[in-house]
């Protein structure tokens, strides 16, 4: 009899034990997280003319097996351009190529270590920095989004965000005025909420915009970005845009994608502090319970009991 319940024990314990060492592995190998916020040259409009895309994808973004998107749905599915187009749907408007998988093919061919690179698309366009306020709709989806990102994956790194956003402040002097300041803000806000400090955060400095105060906006973006930590900024001025003067074009948005990669890689640290699921806490936690009760008490039935 004794022979048979230490059988059992056996039995349970390596049945724990597989179970355990693979949420050890799923914690320890997580999806790299990239957070593309923003507004609609974030989102894509590469080769989008009169609100149709041209259906062109370059081989730069093309699909990867090792690189995933968050969907609406909030699940995670292969990424496929266009990235944002169940994101950014409001006004009916189209989107087309965009920098993100640009960006993580550039990132995994440069740095296969990175091995999984999961994106978060949160940009929608037309939107201005007031949008993104602590405690607006955008904001608030942007990090729940996020959140959920990462406890989907069964743990995931926040590895950095990557930020295009200006073009509708430049319509007004008032809001080019104020624009450093909410900016500033925004990425203090963002960092703490995500419990990241030192949130890597790389922004675009603006190619285009509504009105006429472009230069204003411009020298706020990198005004900010020498005042915050850990904050780098690509220039889009100069890239290529769609015959309407504002979106970046599909060949703007693919070496956009791969400056923002250099950057990532060259200038930013690659590690970011683990967001594991609470389910996976809960489990590794409940698994070394379980083991302190079976070796209290080595009952079959009590460790079966305990672990259910």
């Amino acid at each position: 009899m004794k022979k048979k319940k230490m059988v059992k024990n056996v039995f349970f314990f390596i049945i724990l034990f597989n179970l355990y060492t693979n949420l050890i592995a799923i914690s320890n190998s997580p999806i790299n997280i990239f957070i593309l916020a923003g507004q609609s040259n974030m989102a894509g409009r590469g080769g989008v003319i009169a609100n149709i895309w041209d259906g062109i994808i370059p081989i730069e973004s093309s699909p990867n097996p090792s690189i995933y998107r968050f969907n609406a749905g909030l699940e995670w599915e292969q990424a496929n351009e266009p990235l944002h187009w169940d994101i950014d749907i409001r006004n009916n408007k189209t989107c087309g190529i965009g920098p993100g998988l640009a960006f993580a093919n550039s990132i995994l061919s440069r740095n296969p270590n990175l091995e999984t690179v999961g994106l978060v698309p949160c940009a929608v366009g037309g939107t201005n920095i007031s949008q993104w306020e602590k405690g607006s709709f955008l904001y608030n989806q942007m990090i729940r989004r996020t959140l959920a990102a990462a406890a989907a994956a069964g743990g995931g790194a926040i590895r950095g965000v990557l930020w295009y956003q200006g073009e509708s402040d430049t319509k007004e002097k008032k809001d080019s005025e104020l624009y450093k300041g909410k900016l500033k803000m925004f990425f203090i806000n963002l960092r703490s909420d995500l419990q990241n400090p030192f949130l890597p955060i790389i922004q675009v400095a603006l190619a285009s915009g509504e009105g006429h105060y472009v230069k204003e906006i411009r020298e706020a973006q990198f005004s900010v970005g020498s005042e915050l930590a850990n904050i780098r900024i690509v220039d889009a001025k100069g890239l290529p845009l769609n015959p309407d003067g504002l979106h970046l074009s599909t060949q703007a948005q693919v070496r956009l994608g791969e400056m923002l990669a250099q950057s990532f890689l060259n200038d930013l640290p690659l590690a970011s502090p683990i967001l594991i699921s609470s389910a996976l806490t809960k489990s590794i936690d409940f698994f070394l319970l379980s083991i302190s009760l079976c070796i209290l008490e080595p009952s079959y039935f009590q460790c079966a009991r305990f672990w259910a």
